[in-house]
Order: C-alpha cells, then structure tokens, then sequence
C-alpha cells in the first residue's frame, strides 16, 4: 500500500447498527455523568449557602476604631515607632533610595491619627 493511498472501512448493517447503539448507550451514559455532576455541584452550592445566613454580619474596623481600642502608653509607642519610620523615609528619599513616595504620606497620617485620637482619651479622661 502506498503511503498516499488511505484505507477505507467497509460497514456492514450489522457492525453500522451495533456502532450507533454503542455511541446511544455511551451518550446517555455521558449525559447522566453530566447531570449527576450537575446535581452535586447544585448541592454543594446550596449547602454552602446556607450557613452563610446563619453567620453573623462580619464588622470591619477602621483604622481609628483600631487605635481606640489601645492604650495611651500603646499610642505613644507607635507614634515613636512611627516618627522613627518617617526620620528613615525622608533620609531615603533625600538621597534618592525612595521608591513608594506615598509611603511619606500614609505615615505622616497615620501619625496624626495618633495624636488626635490621644487627644480624644486625654480629654475624655479629664473631664470624668
């Protein structure tokens, strides 16, 4: 045979028939595969779902409601590690080393937020 020639397959109405019953039975077979799938897959989502109503709302806390939550002596540890931080940005960023400018900015706010929530405690303390 030559390598150009393709053989062809002769069918009888026999093998024709027995073949299209095979491709049937394995196509059902197919199609339950994919509807158990289907129905497992409904279930776990259900499932999922449902304890997700039971949970409790989830509360984020800002950065200030944070910061209430600790202690004066706590407030005027960060603030000094803080001041530390920015002293070691500006020296970066003079010499050119700097490559977040923002960061300049988050803990010069950060820093202030401190101070003003300090402020808050000192005046709530003094006025009991």
């Amino acid at each position: 045979m030559k390598a150009n020639e393709t053989t062809e397959k002769v069918l009888t109405p026999e093998v024709n028939a027995e073949e299209t019953k095979a491709k049937k039975t394995t196509s059902k077979a197919a199609k339950a595969t994919k509807t158990k799938a289907a129905d497992a897959k409904a279930e776990t989502t259900t499932k999922a779902k449902a304890p997700a109503k039971s949970k409790k709302a989830v509360v984020k806390m800002s950065a200030a409601d944070k910061i209430r939550e600790m202690s004066l002596a706590d407030i005027a540890k960060r603030v000094d590690d803080l001041k530390h931080e920015l002293y070691t940005l500006r020296f970066q960023a003079a010499v050119g080393k700097l490559e977040n400018t923002a960061q300049l900015r988050k803990v010069k706010k950060e820093i202030a937020r401190l101070y003003t929530i300090q402020t808050e405690k000192q005046n709530a303390a003094a006025g009991k």
